[in-house]
């Protein structure tokens, strides 16, 4: 019997061990895995959007305005816009 349960213990050592080892090899490829992935998401992933610019000085922006009103005049002198076209317009430019 002693050499009966010297054998059992054995192979419950050898079989722990090898799980043991086992277990080990696949978390190491499993990350090894996870690395790779994430250098191939790395290099296929998309640029990052362009840097946006500053927005225009009050100044630039109500001059812009003028000349769009300028423009919305002479449109509507020329019949190109009724007068609901030109308010509608004129609203929206001085709203915005």
């Amino acid at each position: 019997m002693p050499g009966l349960l010297r054998g059992v213990a054995r192979t419950a050592v050898v079989a722990g061990t090898a799980t043991a080892v086992s277990n080990r090899v696949s978390r190491r490829q499993a990350g090894r895995w996870a690395q790779q992935d994430m250098a191939a998401a790395e290099q296929y992933a998309p640029p990052p959007p362009p840097p946006q610019a500053a927005p225009p000085a009050p100044a630039d922006d109500m001059s812009s305005k003028i000349d769009q009103l300028k423009e919305l005049g002479q449109l509507k002198e020329q019949g190109v816009l009724t007068e609901e076209e030109f308010a509608v317009q004129k609203s929206r430019i001085l709203g915005s």
